[in-house]
């Protein structure tokens, strides 16, 4: 009994895998290696480590060692080192084996494996094999006994969510006697990630404590929904409490404020997690830095957050890439396209959206033509519908429409495999450069598609109507009427005094509503005068 936390001090004071392995070697040489107990130290160190060395070597020694010498926590060490080393399946079979050999299983057996059956959803897309799984062993909870301890629940309630299967989240919840904050919070995360938010919310107000990680829940939730007002709103809220925000809550803001426009509250997080030397040590938070400053016009500010990160990965890439692309810098966008790959970094979907974009709006078709091919013959990135739709509006911006037509029909099979953005990009090019024919063309293969976006009708419209085709004008406007079709209203942002306020066309809720629209007639008057006199 006295090895036991002496070997532990000694395996977790080891600072690197030589270190751990002259340790292991002395437990040899002494003969003491059949004890569960005298391995499991070196084996828990090994295991939990974010260096994939150590993880290996803590596999080597499970595989060596006897089913007699290996004891629950040993099994249970496995099993959560698979997990954090993203091998789900591999934490499954370790259960398997661990029943196998009637080893006992204890409460801290199933919340890695549970987190591992909902990886397995997620890596086989629903597969009835691995929702199987995860049901097996939530039988296997029920069977000894541990229905109600938190973790458990919450895993569940996890795995349920994944699956969509909120109903059975609730039950689970509304089952369990004592409800601790993480049990709430992972229903909170259930109803946010199907976009549930009211229920979300719902229960996050009713919540008897909250952490920070419940605030995290439901910022998120809102802005997987992209009600960016609310995690603003929320976060405001959250500070007035006191809670000091995580990396991940401030991961949600920048979003929020990337999408808003929120420049000012998006450099207070700049400078809160500056610091707290957050930037530097999460690359992520980095990241999102990156993507604020860019979408708020603040170039340069982005690429000196971009410059200061050490290990930059192709999220980062993408984020500066895509950034000075949507600033209208195209060649520059390009140049750090170059960069990426002389740097080692492999692009991905993501990043062939950036630079297709940037040569779209750059009127760059050879250099955006050419990257599309090399897409998956030189990096191997198989292009998928949203690439096809940047080819297409970098051949219809360009006026190439005959060119575009082409290509739909050529190389993504015919008008059926696009979509909206598709329809809409080459109808847009035929207005603008009085394609009437390529239009007229289009426009009644999608009516024989059926198609019923309202977006591609107006634009079909509007075709007619200037070319002077009125029959067909008169048509289209019918069908626009007889199907109840209404455009989405334009929206506009701007941030004053630390508040982001947004406008809708039409819409007069706001409650200054008539005093800025006399203001607005009151300049348009005086810009008459000026120019009339």
């Amino acid at each position: 009994m006295t090895q036991k936390p002496f070997l532990t001090t000694l395996a977790q004071n080891c600072n690197s895998l030589t270190q751990l392995k002259q340790l292991h070697a002395h437990i040899l040489r002494c003969h003491i290696q059949h004890s569960p107990y005298a391995l499991a130290p070196i084996l828990s160190v090994a295991a939990t480590s974010n260096y994939t060395s150590f993880f290996l070597y803590a596999r080597s020694i499970f595989h060596n060692l006897t089913h007699r010498n290996r004891n629950t926590f040993i099994h249970n060490t496995m099993i959560r080192a698979y997990l954090q080393n993203h091998s789900p399946t591999h934490a499954v079979s370790c259960y398997t084996t661990m029943l196998q050999n009637g080893i006992a299983v204890n409460n801290y057996t199933f919340p890695p494996l549970i987190k591992s059956c909902t990886a397995l959803i997620a890596a086989s897309s629903k597969c009835a094999s691995s929702v199987m799984i995860g049901c097996l062993v939530h039988c296997h909870v029920v069977l000894f006994g541990l229905t109600n301890d938190a973790y458990v629940v919450s895993g569940f309630i996890e795995f349920y969510s994944a699956l969509g299967e909120l109903r059975k989240a609730r039950v689970l919840f509304d089952q369990t006697g004592r409800k601790d904050v993480v049990l709430w919070t992972a229903m909170i995360d259930g109803y946010g990630k199907i976009g549930d938010v009211e229920s979300a919310r719902e229960m996050f107000d009713e919540m008897p404590e909250r952490n920070v990680v419940s605030w995290s829940a439901m910022m998120a939730a809102y802005s997987r929904v992209s009600e960016f007002r609310e995690v603003l709103d929320l976060f405001l809220e959250m500070q007035s409490e006191g809670v000091r925000p995580n990396d991940s809550v401030l991961v949600t803001v920048l979003t929020a404020c990337a999408h808003l426009g929120a420049l000012t509250q998006g450099m207070w997080v700049h400078s809160y997690a500056r610091r707290f030397d957050r930037v530097s040590s999460n690359p992520i938070l980095a990241t999102a830095l990156v993507d604020m400053y860019s979408k708020c016009g603040c170039v340069e500010s982005a690429l000196s957050v971009f410059d200061g990160i050490s290990d930059k990965d192709v999220g980062a890439w993408n984020a500066m890439i895509s950034g000075v692309a949507l600033n209208g810098d195209a060649r520059k966008s390009l140049e750090l396209f170059q960069q990426m790959i002389v740097c080692g970094n492999k692009p991905n979907e993501t990043t062939f959206v950036a630079v297709l974009t940037a040569c779209t709006h750059a009127r760059m078709v050879r250099e955006g033509l050419r990257l599309f091919e090399e897409m998956s013959g030189t990096y191997g990135v198989e292009p998928c519908a949203e690439h096809y739709a940047c080819v297409v509006d970098l051949l219809s911006r360009s006026g190439m429409v005959e060119e575009a037509e082409r290509f739909i029909e050529e190389k993504m099979g015919g008008f059926a495999a696009g979509d909206a953005n598709v329809w809409g990009a080459i109808l847009n090019a035929c207005r603008i450069y009085k394609n009437i024919n390529v239009g007229n063309r289009v426009w009644k293969k999608l009516i024989d598609m059926g198609v019923a976006d309202c977006g591609t009708h107006v634009l079909t419209y509007n075709i007619y109507r200037e070319a002077g085709w009125d029959a067909e004008a008169n048509r289209v406007r019918s069908m626009i009427s007889e199907a109840g079709m209404k455009k989405k209203p334009g929206c506009s942002i701007i941030e004053v005094g630390n508040e982001v306020e947004e406008f809708l066309a039409g819409d007069q809720s706001h409650p200054q509503a008539q005093e800025m629209c006399r203001l607005l007639d009151s300049i348009l008057k005086t810009v008459v005068n000026i120019d009339n006199f």
